[in-house]
């Protein structure tokens, strides 16, 4: 089955010269597939991470997750199947730095719904499996680089998503932290998760099993094919 489904998308930026970031792309992730996203800065990589989780409408296509065909959902919808269905993680954080670790992962559960005991249950679960156990009563101030790229993949899992959409999850860490985070990703991906990595780091992109290149806007490759 399908986790995300993108059929002749294309997504134009108006302006004097319009920019298409996006141009007739069409590409299918089913579930449990482990992938990376490649191609250099302006080739619409990161265009592609806001569509594919319904963060930005494309112009034209079709964008459909788990399922459901985001053309045909209102915004509060669209909301609704994110907080469900999707995972994000990107590469600058975006933690609360004095906020201790475990409301920061709770955060990830405020558009489900569940009460502030459950969130911070779930939040120390899911900490505990990332390898952050020995984190819990920590701020993202006092962590390590690696540290809180956990503590942000923990809030991108806490809602038990079906699919993880990682933005540079590796960029601002070093090698081994980095190693130590793709390593990670692999694990969640064999316990059933569907990763998409966009990445510009090759290294990264070779520990995938599917490599899918763009450029202008553009699939030039897609490992898959064939």
């Amino acid at each position: 089955m399908s986790a995300l489904t993108l059929e002749r998308v294309t997504k134009t930026y108006p302006g004097d010269a319009p920019v298409v970031a996006l141009n007739n792309v069409t590409l299918r992730f089913d579930e449990g597939e482990l992938v990376a996203v490649v191609g250099p800065s302006g080739s619409g990589k990161s265009t592609l991470l806001h569509i594919a989780g319904a963060l930005e409408r494309p112009t034209s296509g079709t964008v459909s997750i788990a399922g459901h065909d985001t053309s045909q959902l209102a915004d509060r919808q669209l909301s609704a199947l994110r907080a469900k269905s999707l995972g994000f993680v990107f590469q600058g954080f975006f933690l609360l730095e004095h906020v201790g670790v475990v409301d920061n992962v709770a955060q990830g559960l405020l558009y489900q719904g569940v009460g502030i005991a459950e969130r911070r249950r779930r939040a120390t679960e899911t900490l505990e499996a990332v390898g952050l156990g020995h984190r819990l009563g920590h701020r993202p101030t006092q962590l390590s680089g690696g540290e809180r790229q956990r503590v942000a993949i923990a809030r991108a899992l806490v809602g038990r998503p079906a699919l993880l959409i990682a933005d540079e999850p590796t960029g601002n860490l070093d090698s081994a932290s980095g190693a130590d985070i793709v390593a990670l990703l692999k694990t969640l991906n064999s316990d059933g998760t569907t990763v998409v990595v966009v990445t510009h780091d090759t290294a990264i992109a070779a520990e995938m099993e599917r490599h899918v290149a763009l450029l202008d806007g553009h699939v030039v490759e897609d490992s898959d094919d064939g």
